[in-house]
């Protein structure tokens, strides 16, 4: 089992967000991880809490949208999904991020596997943290561009 079908990461990914940002990440209470990975048509990606924060999961459309296999982006560097010149403001958002438990609204520029550049809009950065209070790292979703 990879976190792209774990059900407690599902649940961690899904309720962090709905007790921080104060709604549903998904559209609809009966879809579950499966939906989310392979057939969400909104990108959701996680970093763990490493010193240099690591992808540990990347759904269908957030592969699409930096053009990497899960194999390929699960295990990178967060940081790189930016070019040098965006990630101070990519750690400047990160930062207000474990300060205030999610951050929405947020823009930016990243970059595909291939160099291209794409704009993020109306996205949405929370802390990953279970119903302990423990944190386990970020996530961050945003719509694909069109």
């Amino acid at each position: 089992m990879t976190l792209a079908d774990d059900p407690h990461f599902f649940a961690l990914l899904t309720g962090s967000y709905r007790r921080l940002v104060g709604q549903p990440l998904l559209p609809d209470p009966g879809l579950g991880p499966d939906w989310l990975y392979a057939s969400a048509p909104f990108a959701v990606l996680s970093h763990d809490r490493s010193a240099d924060p690591l992808f540990v999961y990347a759904n269908r459309a957030a592969q699409r949208a930096f053009g990497y296999a899960w194999d390929e982006i699960v295990g990178m560097p967060s940081r790189l999904s930016a070019e040098a010149p965006e990630r101070a403001e990519r750690q400047r958002l990160l930062d207000a991020v474990v300060r205030d438990g999610f951050v929405s609204g947020y823009a930016g520029i990243r970059v595909a596997k291939d160099g291209r550049r794409f704009p993020v809009t109306e996205g949405v950065v929370w802390q990953l943290i279970d119903e302990a209070g423990a944190v386990h790292g970020q996530a961050a979703t945003f719509p694909l561009p069109d």
